[in-house]
């Protein structure tokens, strides 16, 4: 049975980062966050469950992202932690992990590398992100990063 998600509802916008200004250092916020320019460190919302990072066509982050709601069309290189959401429009790039309690996926939005839903950490108790990888003993091939690309139509995951 395919169920109708709710649309999420982006808080107001509190800051906006314009396409001709570059930071460079953690970027930490509250409330709403727009990225039109490039930071070059993490970003980190401070402790409210409905902050959310809205990354535009243009913005980059290169670093790690945590942030409940992820509305992103723009580029991550570095790893995304979210507690609630994550879209993925259209121009999305992320190079790095994905680590989502629910997920949307569009046409053209690329992850390379693991998608790891947060209940399938709660499960098992560990986060499958930091295990440590050993290296084959047994004549198996070591296999890179997974490289995802949306291929048809909107995609919605969640796992309840």
């Amino acid at each position: 049975m395919i169920r109708r998600l709710k649309r999420f509802k982006v808080p107001k916008i509190n800051t906006v980062i314009g396409n001709e200004t570059r930071i460079e250092g953690d970027v930490k916020f509250a409330g709403g966050l727009h990225v039109d320019g490039v930071i070059r460190g993490n970003v980190i919302a401070n402790g409210e469950g409905s902050a959310a990072l809205i990354l535009s066509e243009q913005g980059v982050v290169e670093g790690d992202v945590r942030v409940p709601n992820v509305v992103l069309n723009g580029k991550v290189i570095g790893d995304v932690y979210s507690s609630e959401r994550v879209e993925l429009a259209v121009n999305a790039k992320v190079t790095g992990n994905l680590h989502y309690r629910m997920l949307e996926m569009a046409m053209g939005a690329e992850v390379n590398g693991q998608l790891i839903s947060s209940e399938e950490t709660s499960k098992t108790g560990k986060d499958t992100a930091a295990v440590e990888q050993k290296a084959p003993d047994d004549g198996a091939k070591e296999t890179g990063p997974t490289n995802i690309q949306a291929a048809a139509g909107s995609t919605n995951t969640r796992n309840s």
